[in-house]
């Protein structure tokens, strides 16, 4: 069994290793690159880690638990549906800020087992966290009763995927955070009933007085 020491080191080296792939992609970053970055030798680090695969792995695996932890509290601390999408989409603009945009690419393409956390984050706790959103947001009267909550949750995954896609929205042309927030903001209204568009609007005003 893992003492609370071995945790800490091991947590130590995957936040760490998790901060240079956000700033260059995991490609691009080396176990010597770790290394100095901690100003620990690799030998150190091997000590805890076979490879750099099992890195990835394990720093991926603790972003996304801490992802979810944050928004599992921005759900229950919002007063309805829509400051619900609110608080997420803040939350959003800090992560997409934060991460490489490479990093995906490079998880799904030299990462099989990390990305497989990627996927069961999406295709799990994302989606069940989407449709009760707009559960909720039907309930309350803010999103349309019509909407068929299966489709519209999935068209939401495909949109935050499509933000990422390098062909459609060139990083040198558009920022990342912006058309996140746009799709968002569309999203939002396409479901809208009049009294959700009134919420939305207000929102909108007083994050730009801000």
């Amino acid at each position: 069994m893992e003492t609370t020491e071995n945790l800490e080191t091991k947590l130590k080296i995957t936040q760490a290793a998790f901060e240079l792939f956000c700033q260059r992609g995991i490609k691009s970053v080396s176990m010597d690159d770790i290394a100095q970055h901690l100003s620990m030798s690799k030998k150190t680090i091997y000590k805890w880690f076979d490879n750099k695969d099992q890195i990835v792995y394990y720093s991926c695996k603790t972003f996304l638990q801490t992802m979810e932890d944050d928004c599992e509290c921005s759900m229950q601390g919002a007063g309805n549906a829509i400051e619900e999408l609110w608080g997420l989409m803040e939350m959003t603009k800090r992560v997409v800020a934060r991460v490489h945009p490479s990093i995906f690419h490079d998880v799904q393409k030299y990462h099989g087992d990390s990305w497989q956390l990627w996927l069961a984050h999406k295709y799990e706790f994302i989606l069940e966290k989407v449709k009760l959103n707009i559960l909720r947001g039907v309930a309350e009267g803010l999103y349309r009763g019509d909407l068929d909550v299966e489709i519209i949750a999935r068209m939401r995954l495909g949109m935050i995927e499509m933000a990422y896609d390098n062909k459609l929205f060139p990083p040198h042309e558009f920022n990342i955070q912006k058309v996140q927030v746009d799709m968002l903001e569309h999203y939002m209204l396409g479901m809208a009933t009049l009294r959700g568009h009134k919420m939305i609007n207000e929102f909108k005003h007083r994050i730009e007085e801000e």
